[in-house]
């Protein structure tokens, strides 16, 4: 765990998606700086194993974050449990390629729909959950929301999912339109862009000789590795914290290298 300190003490803060990969990470240096979670999962076991882990400054719910009454439900018991709303970090989401996702002329309609709902429509479920609570309080708030370099600078040898590129592009211009909307109530909402991280999302990408190999050129910071979940802590602790009280509608990469390097020898497009 980091020893970096941020001004997050007291704050609460619902984490979608908060039990595994970087949302675990980035709920365990939360509690960690002294700040109380709730955190949510599909899986209730995914769920009590977190609070295990994070103790008595968490709790947590499983839901699934595609629906709307899940980020209600969460807004609602941080508010039961710790009497207020004070941010959210939007993690959930993932791959639709079992289910179609790929190449514009592979894509299934279920694939569209189900990354879509997966990776935008959950955002805007939890922003808007978020939104009204940090309304009724009258004091502003905070929205972190995860996006992904592929919202803007594509692979199109080894990353072809377009309908996830669509989703994550899509947060971005979300995010930018509410924060100029609710700028005046002092709700602040930013992006983080990672690029290929360790999570059980990228279990594919990572068994992949030929793609780590991509990698080795294309995120070249650190000798050239995959990023791991706390690479990304240091962002969104400083995104989520009072110190970055006077930023939003920005979208930080987190990306050791991707957006500003080749990757190496040209892509063929098959």
């Amino acid at each position: 765990m980091s020893s970096v300190r941020y001004d997050v003490e007291g704050l609460v803060v619902v984490i979608m998606g908060g039990t595994t990969g970087l949302g675990l990470s980035a709920a365990q240096a939360l509690v960690a700086n002294g700040a109380r979670v709730v955190v949510s999962s599909r899986s209730e076991a995914n769920v009590q194993e977190s609070l295990g882990l994070l103790g008595g400054s968490a709790c947590g719910l499983a839901g699934d974050a595609s629906q709307s009454e899940t980020a209600e439900q969460a807004t609602a018991l941080a508010v039961e449990r710790f009497g207020r709303l004070d941010a959210l970090y939007h993690v959930a989401g993932g791959s639709g390629r079992s289910k179609g996702d790929g190449a514009l002329h592979e894509m299934s309609d279920e694939g569209l729909r189900y990354t879509l709902e997966l990776n935008l429509q959950s955002v805007i479920f939890s922003n808007r959950a978020a939104v009204r609570q940090f309304l009724r309080q009258g004091e502003g708030g905070c929205i972190l929301n995860m996006g992904s370099v592929l919202g803007w600078s594509p692979s199109p040898q080894y990353f072809a999912s377009h309908a996830y590129a669509a989703a994550k592009a899509g947060i971005i211009g979300f995010s930018k339109s509410i924060a100029s909307h609710y700028a005046p109530q002092n709700i602040r909402v930013n992006v983080i862009a990672p690029a290929l991280v360790e999570t059980p999302m990228s279990q594919r990408a990572v068994g992949n000789d030929a793609i780590m190999s991509f990698i080795a050129a294309k995120q070249p910071l650190d000798g050239g590795r995959v990023g791991l979940p706390q690479d990304c802590d240091g962002a969104a602790l400083f995104l989520l914290s009072r110190a970055a009280g006077f930023i939003t509608g920005q979208v930080l990469a987190v990306d050791g290298g991707w957006t500003v390097s080749e990757g190496g020898a040209p892509e063929s497009r098959g």
